[in-house]
């Protein structure tokens, strides 16, 4: 597998990887030719010493040794440069990568994977392999480059010191890369670990109402608490077991200076080896074994950066919606042909639903919980696919088009409304981005909203909190169908908007829908069956299966589902304490 694989890197991202492993050996070999130059100079001054040779000029050492600091100095740059100056907007793009790529999977895939999940894997998975191709692969490579080359140079010298200095560090990674297959395990534990107490901080911060409201805080707390002990065991099993992994390697690695002092020191007094050349040797091994010390240190995170790639890499794996960008459909009817559903876990949603939602007309879906309903209206946007049969739009199949396209025929207002923390004309104009102020105010006066944005401080440009958090129930819901309104969409998906609000926010928010929805094709889904007496069509599931369709009075003159659910719902309005 290639580096661009195994780190999930882009092409810009491997070349800066190699780039910086070049650098960084370039630099390491800069460090020899100082060496060197000390070598030669030593020598020359010994002779002088020993043998009466003439005292050496010590300007051309002195011309050396300041070539040697400027070299060292650009080579050090340029290593410093592609290892962390440009390989950091490496992580950028792996971030905006992923995020396009989240963009474009099916709804399905959200359903399959945990939101702590993901937002570890973009958040913190770029981040440890972003340390890994900055700190430890330009390093680890530029290593063995140096270790090639400098073995080369030593054989030259004195084969046997050579074998005697070298020998440990390819010993010490072979036993470091070996202990990988029981540190893997261990890393993903403690991951896992690590996830389940962010799923529970999670899930405290948005159930903490619930958990106040029913008295649980210490039982929920005690939980928390749990998972927090476990994942601290967990870390510290991992780290002590690294710990022992690395150390041993490094003992192993120094131990090539004590063979190549026993054995340097043995061919001094045979004669077969002279003073300075062992002297050379021991720099030349300090130095080599330098670079060598903190890539072991930091190796671990080496194994960690491929369990995060092969995590970020199952994002890629996933097969994307895509489609096709021509969209040129005959009308907006959307039709439902022996359509159905089921999740990757092989659990039937639908099962060969078939109906017909006219352009112009309200087609209400309604349902017991469970039935199905909310999966209709998703398949009709693409949100996900359907497993078989077909979904159209103006006789156009809309697996065939790409998403975005299609969804920009779609407005689509649900009973849980998303805002974002933005002013109210920032969160009106998601609709359509390019729209003016006008067109937005427009929007907005249509869905009612000028009466409660007129109180606000800064009116249309008061920052409303994340979700709306400074707006009512009512007062959101509008803002979403000024949004809808001022999109335009030809086909509308509604899940029940006014379900919970009160009289005075239903009446207002139904009046905005009524502009909302006049000459769209409409789907709604209804859990309040006085919502759907206007309806043109009502479509009742049951099971995930059509159990009638039909016009709401012709379906109360039947007698089945429908006109049993109106009843059930009239009697329990009349209930009072």
């Amino acid at each position: 597998m290639s580096i661009k694989e195994k780190y999930g890197l882009t092409d810009d991202g491997v070349r800066n990887v190699k780039l910086g492993a070049l650098w960084t050996a370039v630099s390491n070999i800069a460090v020899f030719a100082g060496v060197g130059i000390l070598f030669l100079a030593m020598g020359a001054f010994a002779d002088h010493l020993t043998s009466g040779a003439p005292l050496p000029d010590i300007a051309p050492y002195a011309l050396g040794l300041a070539a040697f600091v400027v070299a060292l100095f650009v080579t050090e740059y340029l290593a410093y440069y592609y290892q962390y100056g440009v390989i950091y907007k490496e992580s950028g793009r792996q971030r905006i990568g992923l995020a396009e790529r989240l963009r474009k999977l099916p709804l399905s895939f959200f359903g399959r994977r945990d939101l702590a999940d993901l937002t570890e894997t973009i958040m913190g998975d770029v981040k440890t392999i972003e340390h890994a191709y900055s700190h430890v692969l330009p390093e680890l490579y530029g290593a063995y480059i140096m270790l090639g080359v400098a073995a080369v140079g030593l054989i030259a010298f004195d084969w046997r010191l050579a074998i005697a200095a070298l020998w440990s560090a390819p010993v010490a990674l072979a036993l470091l890369f070996a202990s990988r297959r029981f540190l893997s395990p261990l890393m993903r534990a403690t991951r896992m670990k690590n996830l389940a107490v962010s799923d529970d901080i999670q899930e405290a911060l948005e159930c903490v109402r619930e958990v106040r409201a029913t008295n649980q805080e210490e039982r929920y707390l005690d939980g928390i608490r749990a998972h927090i002990d476990e994942a601290e065991a967990q870390t510290v099993k991992g780290e002590l077991a690294t710990g022992i992994c690395v150390n041993g390697a490094q003992i192993v690695l120094r131990l090539g200076i004590a063979t190549t002092v026993l054995a340097g020191a043995a061919f001094v007094l045979e004669g077969t080896c002279g003073f300075m050349t062992l002297f050379c040797f021991l720099l030349v091994v300090s130095r080599i074994y330098a670079p060598f010390d903190q890539c072991l240190m930091l190796i671990a995170e080496l194994f960690a950066a491929k369990t995060a790639s092969a995590r970020m890499r199952s994002f890629y794996d996933e097969p994307l919606a895509n489609g096709g960008e021509t969209y040129a459909p005959q009308g907006r009817d959307v039709v439902f042909d022996d359509v159905s559903f089921s999740y990757g876990d092989g659990e039937q949603v639908l099962s060969h639903v078939g109906f017909t939602a006219r352009e112009g007309e309200v087609t209400a879906l309604v349902g017991p919980s469970g039935s199905g309903k909310s999966t209709c209206a998703r398949l009709a946007a693409r949100l996900w696919d359907a497993t078989s049969g077909r979904v159209s739009v103006g006789g156009v199949d809309v697996a065939t088009v790409d998403p975005e396209v299609l969804l920009r025929d779609f407005s689509v207002v649900f009973q849980d409304v998303l805002l974002f923390d933005d002013t109210v004309m920032g969160n009106i104009r998601l609709g359509r981005r390019d729209a003016t102020d006008e067109e937005v105010l427009a929007a907005a006066r249509a869905a009612n909203c000028d009466g409660f944005v007129s109180r606000m401080p800064q009116g249309y440009e008061t920052m409303i909190g994340e979700n709306g958090a400074r707006l009512s129930g009512g007062e959101r819901q509008r803002i979403s169908i000024a949004r809808a309104l001022l999109k335009g969409a030809p086909i509308v998906l509604l899940d029940e908007a006014t379900a919970s609000l009160d009289v005075e926010n239903e009446t207002e928010v139904q009046q905005a829908l009524s502009r909302l929805l006049a000459g769209k094709t409409v789907i709604v889904i209804a859990h309040r069956m006085r919502t759907v007496a206007n309806a043109d069509k009502v479509v009742v599931l049951e099971s995930g299966r059509v159990a009638e369709q039909g016009a709401p009075a012709c379906l109360m003159e039947q007698g089945g589902l429908f006109a049993r659910m109106v009843r059930l719902q009239q009697e329990s309005s009349q209930w009072a304490l």
